[in-house]
């Protein structure tokens, strides 16, 4: 009973929450950089809640995510800048690339577990970097340059970006997407038997669970939804390079993934938000701040697997008020 009710009042501080986020570049003073560092905390944060399905809720630690969110970046900026298609053609493909690589490297890798997994899908980004840089067809080392300006207008309606101010209610929605479907897929028949299936793998079985299917299953929602990030990322920096593949995105996923904790449906965004604004408004230089970014992963991994959140539950235990213990029941006479 009491777990239903913090759920249920969980769900109502989202909406509030929600509008919080939403006013914050403006309650920030409204300038340039605060809607660039808005969009791009929006756009990283859904790149990493991909990620945050394989390692939360399967269990595994995929180091291929990269992979989708550069596929949703690249499908991008082929199809604009070649074909002249429009955001939702590019969104379209973008979804479908991802789709179609999950199910390739989740075919190949899903039946592999822990450590072999991990250096497997490794093996996977390191090829599809050398691809994007050494590939004539997606650029070469220059990457694809000239992306139009977002442009999501329906019949009657014109929805365009200019700029990253009149981006940024675009990559809220796409945030707003991404924290429901995770949310609905953690409460669904799916989001169980992924858990099931890390968790205790032989009573999942036992139970009916098809392991490799479900593992593909989760795979296949995670993949599109870095890629959707990927697709937004390449309107807003109008170009898109083999840079997308650098160790720095990696890194930035896991930490975002385990930085607050694992399966906190808020956890990737305010990791993501604090990391990005340490590097937009204190940055101490640019290789500074990947040691920096690098050092807290590790520092996470190796001391507080818990996250923060883990290290918060100490205080927030010993405030929280305490139940008064029933009354024993009288011994019954003999």
């Amino acid at each position: 009973m009491a777990q239903s009710l913090r759920s249920s009042w969980s769900r109502w501080a989202l909406l509030p929450t929600a509008v919080l986020v939403f006013f914050i570049p403006q309650l920030l003073g409204g300038s340039g950089s605060a809607y660039s560092a808005a969009v791009l905390i929006a756009i990283f944060a859904v790149m990493a809640y991909g990620l945050d399905l394989i390692v939360s809720d399967l269990g595994e630690v995929s180091l291929a995510h990269t992979v989708f969110f550069a596929a949703g970046s690249y499908t991008t900026a082929l199809l604009a800048t070649r074909t002249g298609a429009g955001a939702w053609v590019t969104m379209a493909g973008s979804v479908a690339v991802a789709l179609a690589l999950a199910a390739f490297i989740g075919l190949v890798t899903l039946r592999l577990r822990e450590f072999v997994f991990s250096l497997v899908t490794y093996a996977v980004a390191v090829v599809a970097m050398t691809l994007a840089a050494n590939w004539q067809f997606l650029g070469g080392s220059d990457g694809v340059r000239g992306i139009p300006l977002l442009d999501l207008s329906l019949p009657g309606i014109t929805l365009q970006a200019q700029d990253d101010r009149t981006l940024w209610p675009y990559a809220f929605a796409l945030l707003v997407l991404a924290l429901y479907l995770v949310d609905r897929f953690r409460h669904s028949a799916l989001g169980a038997a992924a858990v099931m299936s890390h968790l205790n793998p032989r009573l999942a079985t036992m139970s009916g669970i098809d392991l490799a299917r479900v593992r593909l299953q989760v795979f296949l929602l995670s993949a599109p939804i870095s890629a959707a990030a990927g697709w937004l990322y390449a309107y807003q920096r109008a170009y898109v390079s083999a840079d997308v593949l650098e160790s720095y995105f990696l890194v930035l996923m896991l930490t975002a993934v385990v930085l607050v904790g694992r399966r906190q449906l808020l956890g990737p965004l305010a990791a993501t938000a604090m990391v990005l604004t340490q590097e937009k408004f204190f940055s101490l230089g640019g290789n500074v701040d990947k040691i920096v970014l690098g050092s807290v992963l590790v520092l996470i991994l190796g001391f507080f697997p818990q996250g923060l959140s883990g290290l918060a539950r100490p205080w927030a235990a010993a405030f929280r008020p305490r139940l008064p213990r029933p009354p024993e029941a009288a011994p019954l006479e003999p």
